[in-house]
């Protein structure tokens, strides 16, 4: 381990499919992701889990306790003297389930950390290790929240939401925050317009999400975003490109609802494309198109420029990240029930930027784990850096270069906070026009 920079390891996973089938799948999964802790080594290893307990959670969520059990148990992670795992478990809690589960493990290296407590507002010392389940709506240390119903206006009110948990590693501190934004419940709907109605409800949703950390009482800093977002391809503007010299034609249902279109080839006749509700089929070209050429399908990856004024994401150079097969023999073909997307993310604040180590010699990698072996029908993306000793400055640098004149300066209703800047402290003022402004450094005062 490096004393200087701790290298953290991000992972991002929706492990619905390995809990339909944990005595084969299971096994895999944890083979391919230890792994990845082996290689990296980080200091702090955070996984942040989706659909915990399965797509069928009622006969399922008895599983979760032996992939828990099986963590941390294993041999890669009993240098990881002190654990902090979040399962929400109780679906019988109709409006607080979210089935998602955050599990955090701390290398021995690791000497100065803590974890927020989001009532009392202190930093708790991590000490030992813990497994809070179940319904976990009292636990202090973290922040969690089940989408409001009103974001489901024509859909089912699903398990989707947020656990926040917040850090302090030397004196740096961040927030790491597992989300679950909506699906595409109908390809047939989701081709009909751009942005999809599909997309238009993340964004609500996300943005929902985003304006209440804004917006809340607790200070602002650093975060990392990273769970299945369920960004999508534009379905729209990719069938177009893909259907341009075809001719379509539609089956419709018993109550008159298109649930069939299949694309043909003016010239020859051939099917090139078949969309259902819960069918995308390229043929002979889907393995071609979204696995091995995919690179020029970014450009139908659009969602993600709706926050790239709130948020930052390192550049992808992987495979769309779902729908993979869950066949345990075949981890490298996608299923014909989705289009591909690349719905598993990690995102950052742009103040995140600050807090990690980047220059010649260190780099941080964005990738998936278990590019070859079945991992459910999401592969596992992961974020892996060195992270800074102390927090960025909380002010831009054109900003701490403004000194006050003495109108500029107004006391009454500002708010005062202490930054840090290299090794001398400064005293701001936040003025009623938000800006903030540097005025005494702490020795003058």
């Amino acid at each position: 381990m490096d004393g200087n920079y701790p290298r953290m390891l991000l992972v991002t996973a929706n492990v619905g499919s390995i809990f339909e089938d944990p005595d084969h799948m299971l096994k895999i999964w944890l083979r391919e992701f230890l792994k990845s802790v082996q290689h990296y080594q980080p200091g702090l290893l955070a996984l942040h889990c989706q659909e915990v307990g399965g797509k069928n959670y009622e006969d399922s969520m008895q599983h979760v306790n032996k992939f828990v059990k099986a963590m941390l148990g294993c041999e890669e992670l009993q240098k990881y003297d002190r654990a902090r795992v979040f399962l929400d478990e109780d679906f019988t809690a109709a409006d607080k389930f979210t089935a998602l589960g955050n599990l955090y493990f701390v290398h021995e290296s690791v000497e100065d950390i803590s974890i927020w407590d989001f009532v009392d507002c202190k930093f708790i010392p991590v000490v030992g290790r813990e497994v809070l389940s179940g319904n976990i709506e009292t636990v202090q240390i973290k922040e969690k929240a089940k989408f409001p119903q009103d974001f489901f206006p024509d859909f089912k009110w699903s398990r989707k939401g947020f656990i926040r948990t917040r850090w302090n590693i030397k004196n740096c501190i961040f927030d790491l925050v597992n989300i679950h934004l909506f699906h595409d419940a109908s390809n047939i709907i989701s081709m009909q317009e751009s942005p999809s109605v599909y997309s238009k409800n993340r964004k609500a949703a996300f943005i929902h999400t985003l304006k209440r950390f804004e917006e809340d009482q607790y200070d602002k800093v650093p975060q990392f975003i990273f769970g299945d977002f369920n960004f999508r391809l534009d379905s729209n503007a990719l069938i177009n490109e893909l259907t341009k010299k075809t001719t379509s034609n539609q089956t419709k249902g018993k109550k008159g609802q298109v649930n069939k279109i299949c694309y043909t080839e003016e010239v020859n006749n051939k099917v090139v494309l078949t969309l259902e509700t819960k069918g995308f089929d390229c043929h002979e070209k889907h393995s071609e198109i979204f696995l091995k050429k995919s690179k020029h399908l970014r450009k139908y990856d659009n969602e993600m420029i709706l926050y790239k004024d709130r948020l930052f994401e390192y550049e992808i150079n992987f495979p769309p990240s779902y729908p993979f097969s869950e066949d345990v023999s075949d981890g490298l073909s996608y299923m014909k029930t989705r289009c591909p997307s690349w719905c598993d993310r990690l995102l950052l604040s742009h103040s995140a930027k600050n807090i990690i180590v980047q220059n010649e010699t260190v780099v941080p990698k964005y990738d998936t784990i278990g590019k070859d072996s079945c991992m459910g029908d999401h592969k596992p993306i992961f974020l892996f850096f060195h992270l800074k000793k102390s927090q960025a400055p909380t002010v831009s640098a054109p900003e701490l270069l403004q000194l006050p004149t003495a109108t500029e300066v107004i006391i009454p209703s500002t708010q005062v906070k202490i930054s840090h800047v290299d090794t001398t402290k400064y005293i701001h003022i936040r003025q009623q026009n938000g800006k903030s402004t540097r005025v005494f450094r702490e020795t003058s005062v």
